[in-house]
């Protein structure tokens, strides 16, 4: 009976085998998360790092490590990421997927959760000192609908006297898709949501906001469980100016900074969103990404809008 125990014990002890591995030296084993942090089961990554433990917010457990989920990219089981909803509510700081590439979220509401975003970020020009150093950049917000685009911003242009009547409708066939469209912000958006600088120099505040709507099952699911839209930024290499567009690697590079969750919707493609100015007219495409341009969208022209591309290039 001893014996019959024992290799009962030593079979449930044995790791159970990684989709993804990035050497045969990875630290990080799967788990099944206990009762007392979620009713549900999911499939999770620790990863042991006392870098980690040393970034980690208090008001979450240290040992409980960085929580990685895996969903299927279509949706089928989005119940998964509820213990990642739970985890924001609580101020944590996540990765999540959308229709273009990974986006670190927050949220907007939570004011240490945006500063935590910010020192992130912060980690990452500080390797890169050598580049563009995009902690300076201000955030985009991810919706659920037009209704919090129009909350948060004074809406789309509606129609003028040069004969553009017809831009409210025709943006509507855009979304949700891989769209970042820049507006004026509303009073209802929380300020912190529209500072930029570092944390060690005097922020400033702007007037225009990004916003998206992804195409993305996955998304979207947070998106609603969390029952508000979440501040964003794209996901880029703390060592290389490119985006991380494989959730392990975002995992192993962000976790022992103190990245709270990541979850795994798969690999993506290093195709940002296409990003459009909507307060210029006509509207002037910022940043050609993912989504193709609209015969109401003209290219930009010249160096004038340098400027907007620094501030938006940090935009999923």
């Amino acid at each position: 009976m001893a014996l019959q125990m024992k290799a009962n014990c030593c079979a449930a002890a044995a790791p159970l085998p990684f989709r993804r591995c990035l050497s045969p030296f990875s630290s990080r084993v799967s788990f099944q998360p206990s009762q007392k942090v979620s009713r549900f089961t999911v499939s999770c990554v620790v990863k042991k790092s006392p870098k980690r433990l040393k970034y980690a917010t208090p008001r979450f457990p240290k040992e409980d490590g960085l929580l990685y989920i895996e969903v299927d990219p279509n949706g089928a089981d989005t119940w998964k990421v509820d213990s990642a909803v739970e985890l924001l509510k609580k101020g944590a700081v996540g990765v999540i997927p959308t229709d273009t590439v990974y986006a670190m979220v927050c949220d907007m509401t939570n004011h240490d959760a945006i500063e935590r975003l910010r020192r992130l970020k912060e980690v990452e020009a500080s390797k890169a000192s050598h580049l563009f150093i995009h902690s300076a950049s201000p955030f985009s917000i991810l919706c659920r609908s037009l209704h919090d685009i129009d909350t948060y911003t004074t809406g789309f242009p509606r129609g003028n006297s040069d004969g553009i009547s017809d831009i409210f409708r025709a943006v509507k066939h855009c979304l949700p898709g891989p769209y970042t469209f820049i507006l004026t912000a509303s009073k209802a958006l929380p300020k912190q949501c529209i500072k930029y600088g570092t944390t060690t120099s005097k922020y400033a505040y702007r007037k225009n906001l990004g916003v998206r709507i992804p195409n993305d099952a996955v998304c979207q699911a947070v998106l609603e469980k969390m029952g508000a839209p979440l501040i964003s930024t794209s996901v880029r290499s703390p060592e290389e100016n490119r985006w991380i567009i494989d959730p392990v690697l975002i995992a192993d590079a962000y976790g022992p900074e103190g990245l709270n969750f990541v979850i795994d919707a798969g690999v993506r493609v290093a195709n940002p969103s296409t990003v459009v100015d909507m307060i210029k007219i006509p509207p002037t495409i910022i940043r050609q990404g993912k989504g193709p341009k609209q015969p109401w969208m003209v290219e930009e022209e010249g160096e004038d809008g340098d400027e907007e591309r620094d501030s938006i290039s940090s935009t999923a």
